[in-house]
C-alpha cells in the first residue's frame, strides 16, 4: 500500500498505515429473527453463503494486495472469511480476540425477550457498558479483549492491507477506538450483514476511518 491523501494532509507524508478491512459476516437463522448472536455457532443460510460469496468477490476485487485473512472463530464469520481466503488465494488465520460478545442467558432471546425476561438487568446494561448479560460479557471487557487483538494485529501486519471477518460488536468496537469516540456508538451505528467497513491504523497511534457499512456488492 502507498502514503494516501489522508497521511498526506495530516503531515504524515508518505506513512504507509495498516488497513484493516472489517467484514461482517453473512447471515445466520438467528440473524433472520433479529435474536441475540453471541457465541452460539449458528451455520450461514443460504443467502448467508451468498452473502459472504459476493462479499468475497468485491473484497478481492478492491483489496488485492491483502496479506491476511482472520476471523472469529465461530462458524458463521469462519465461513465467511473462508470465501474470502479462497477469492484472495489466502489462507484463513482464527483470532480468539474478535469473537462475539458473550450474551450469557440471552443468547438466542430477542431484545423484547430478554428485556421482558430480566427488566432491570436489561436496562441497567443499555446504559452501562461495565454491566455484563447474565452469565455474560460485559462490552467493556469485549473492548478490553479487541483492542488487545488488534494491537496484536497491527504489530504483525504493520504496513499491509488486512482483512477482518467478525462480528458486530467487535467491528463496532474497533471504528470505536479508530474514532475515540465514547461508548454510545456501539447503540447509534447500525451495521448489516455482510458489510464492509475500512479504518486506516498509522504506527504514531491515529487512525483514518475510510468506510462504514458498505453492502453495494449484495445479492
Amino acid at each position: 500500500m502507498t502514503g494516501n491523501a489522508a497521511g498526506a494532509w495530516t503531515g504524515r507524508g508518505t506513512a504507509v498505515p495498516t488497513r484493516i478491512v472489517l467484514l461482517r459476516h453473512g447471515q445466520s437463522p438467528l440473524s433472520v429473527e433479529r435474536r441475540y448472536s453471541g457465541r452460539g455457532n449458528p451455520e450461514l443460510t443460504e443467502l448467508g453463503r451468498a452473502q459472504a460469496a459476493a462479499a468475497a468477490s468485491a473484497v478481492a476485487e478492491r483489496y488485492p494486495e491483502a496479506a491476511a485473512v482472520l476471523s472469529s472463530p465461530l462458524a458463521r464469520a469462519f465461513a465467511t472469511a473462508g470465501a474470502v481466503g479462497t477469492a484472495l488465494g489466502l489462507p484463513v488465520e482464527v483470532d480468539d480476540g474478535f469473537i462475539e460478545t458473550d450474551f450469557g442467558t440471552w443468547e438466542g432471546l430477542t431484545f423484547r425477550e430478554a428485556a421482558e425476561q430480566d427488566p432491570d438487568v436489561h436496562a441497567a446494561w443499555l446504559a452501562d457498558p461495565s454491566l455484563a448479560p447474565p452469565q455474560g460479557e460485559s462490552f467493556a471487557d469485549v473492548e478490553t479483549r479487541v483492542a488487545a487483538a488488534l494491537q496484536g494485529v497491527l504489530a504483525r501486519h504493520a504496513g499491509s492491507t488486512v482483512v477482518l471477518v467478525s462480528h458486530v460488536t467487535p467491528i463496532k468496537t474497533v471504528l470505536k477506538l479508530a474514532l475515540d469516540a465514547g461508548p454510545s456508538l456501539l447503540f447509534r451505528l447500525h451495521l448489516d450483514l455482510a458489510c464492509l467497513s475500512v479504518v486506516d491504523f498509522w504506527s504514531d497511534g491515529g487512525a483514518s476511518v475510510r468506510l462504514v457499512n458498505e453492502t453495494s456488492y449484495l445479492p
